[in-house]
């Protein structure tokens, strides 16, 4: 996929989609930079004796239970992504710990980090706290710049949209997700540094280094708005403490990377690019706008703007998606005098419903490399649930915050 991936960008470049400095820019995106260094963070807490540790008191409490375990994780995972801004962000923080879970409990990481991923974006933005504060900002901006006078949308109106899926996600996630999940990679898993016979113990430093860099840098991350401090900063300067501290050695800190994911990242960030300069997602939107016409109907228009958005985020990265379809949505308000409000809710939970392919968040492409998957693999895994959410989303969110 790599290979691909970069195959993918030469084309772009040789073809003039994308100048050369466009092209590479996924590189040096700050997406990028938090991926590998996330990647170096969690393989310096596996050389820890906190994971040893951790793993002995969770297998204690769940009674020995691997569901008790899973289910514990899959509700933390729900907590985080809906006090940080970004579910990459979220689900970089539990993997590492979900990934000890899984040793523990001799059960490949396969079975879950789908599903732990997917709880990570499905979630996000539905409690009032972080990417919904976020969201909240922005979108009274559009709404004010487009003359919706009276008519404002708070952070609480995403939990009012959207709570149900606060219970349709993790239930998938706990009861169905395990059975449809590979039993083993489908694409081998970069071995984690100090994994195995072969770990060996860190000096007392170097083994509270280690400890102490990755709860900070999760404290960072968390509140990095607050802070001011940029969580590909606090990302890179974590992965590069943990070579000083000597936690890693250069050379661990290089192949902890995996860089597969990187290049996988950075390729479809070339392409996303190219979609969006040439104009793709603008076409889409005028004919989505003329499609539909002067209709009054809440569920058509729920659906369009559910599945459209839905759609071109596989392909897009979802930010990109929503700064395209949201001012749509409000011309569309506009010429049919609707409530943009509850349209607006969902074309965020589009593109928030999209992770069959590894474009629309990177979140995916980091499960993709903690859980051995192909994109083949991903849309068996994620089919059910994205039909679920957007049945679910069209009917619930048009009943309770209709356009008309």
């Amino acid at each position: 996929m790599a290979i691909t991936a970069l195959l993918t960008m030469a084309a772009l470049i040789l073809t003039n989609c994308l100048d050369g400095a466009t092209a590479l820019a996924g590189f040096s995106n700050t997406n990028t930079v938090i991926i590998c260094g996330m990647f170096v963070v969690s393989a310096a807490l596996g050389k820890t004796s906190f994971v040893d540790k951790l793993s002995t008191w969770v297998i204690r409490i769940s009674g020995g239970s691997f569901k008790k375990a899973w289910l514990g994780y899959i509700i933390l995972a729900v907590l985080l992504t809906n006090f940080v801004t970004s579910p990459m962000v979220a689900f970089a923080i539990v993997c590492p710990l979900c990934n000890q879970m899984c040793k523990s409990y001799k059960i490949s990481p396969s079975k879950v980090m789908f599903a732990l991923a997917v709880v990570c974006i499905g979630c996000c933005a539905i409690l009032p706290f972080g990417y919904s504060i976020t969201a909240t900002g922005q979108y009274n901006g559009y709404l004010e710049a487009y003359n919706f006078t009276g008519i404002a949308i708070q952070a609480t109106d995403f939990t009012k949209a959207r709570w149900p899926m606060l219970l349709i996600i993790p239930a998938w996630a706990y009861f169905i997700a395990p059975k449809i999940a590979p039993d083993q990679p489908v694409i081998p898993i970069v071995d984690e540094v100090g994994s195995g016979s072969e770990k060996k113990c860190l000096k007392p430093l170097a083994d509270k280094a280690g400890v102490i860099i990755f709860f900070v840098t999760i404290i960072l991350l968390i509140f990095n708005s607050q802070i001011g401090i940029a969580p590909w900063k606090v990302c890179l300067v974590a992965g590069v403490m943990e070579v000083v501290f000597g936690v890693l050695s250069e050379k661990e800190a290089i192949l902890s990377m995996n860089l597969s994911v990187a290049f996988i990242y950075s390729g479809a960030l070339a392409l996303a690019n190219a979609l969006q300069a040439t104009g793709a997602g603008e076409v889409v939107g005028g004919w989505l706008s003329t499609a539909v016409g002067g209709t009054h109907n809440n569920y058509i228009l729920g659906a369009l703007f559910f599945i459209i958005p839905f759609i071109l985020t596989q392909f897009m990265l979802n930010q990109g998606v929503m700064n395209i379809f949201v001012p749509i949505c409000l011309l569309t308000c506009q010429s049919l005098g609707g409530n943009p409000v509850g349209l607006m809710i969902l074309v965020t939970a589009g593109c928030l419903t999209a992770f069959l392919t590894p474009l629309a968040t990177p979140a995916i492409p980091m499960c993709m490399g903690a859980g051995g998957y192909d994109i083949k693999c991903l849309f068996k895994q994620g089919w059910l649930i994205s039909v679920v959410l957007m049945v679910c989303y069209v009917i619930y969110t048009m009943t309770v915050m209709p356009a008309f």
